[in-house]
């Protein structure tokens, strides 16, 4: 009797998701950000647990800000790129760690500020007004299942 395979990586699809890349034109905090965007949109982002990563020796906290479209029913959630805080484990005894206190989900994106998730598997971003001269327009990226952003998404998810 021949055994029957359940699982055959050759056959399955490998999911890819879109998020969106926000940059800003210029430098504010989150709450001064949100507010302007809170006050032109019909939905209200809120701040909500942050995403935590941990390293050897630090920490990392990336903020969230979540919203709900009611017309859609799709919730939108903003993740910061940067690390707002990070917390030491313990002291750095090797010379040249590639570990430091100030951490990117983008390490190839610096330039980018959040990192727009939406829970539909194809996003229509264009719902969410942005304040004029504040944003660049928001760039599509596509993650694939093998990025680390990626599995990060899905764990908050």
């Amino acid at each position: 009797m021949e055994i029957q395979k359940l699982y055959d990586l050759d056959d399955t699809e490998l999911e890819n998701i879109t998020i969106g890349l926000v940059r800003l034109a210029k430098h504010i905090p989150d709450h001064e950000f949100f507010f302007k965007v809170n006050q032109i949109n019909s939905f209200t982002f809120r701040r909500i647990e942050d995403v935590v990563l941990t390293g050897d020796y630090f920490d990392y906290y990336f903020p969230r800000f979540e919203a709900y479209h009611k017309f859609t029913r799709t919730c939108f959630t903003f993740i910061s790129n940067k690390s707002a805080d990070s917390k030491q484990k313990k002291l750095q005894t090797e010379l040249f760690s590639e570990e430091e206190n100030i951490k990117f989900l983008l390490n190839n994106q610096v330039e980018v500020q959040y990192i727009l998730h939406s829970s539909e598997q194809f996003p229509d971003f264009s719902v969410i007004l942005l304040p004029e001269n504040l944003v660049f327009p928001i760039q599509d990226h596509i993650l694939g299942s093998e990025e680390e952003l990626y599995q990060i998404i899905q764990y908050y998810e």
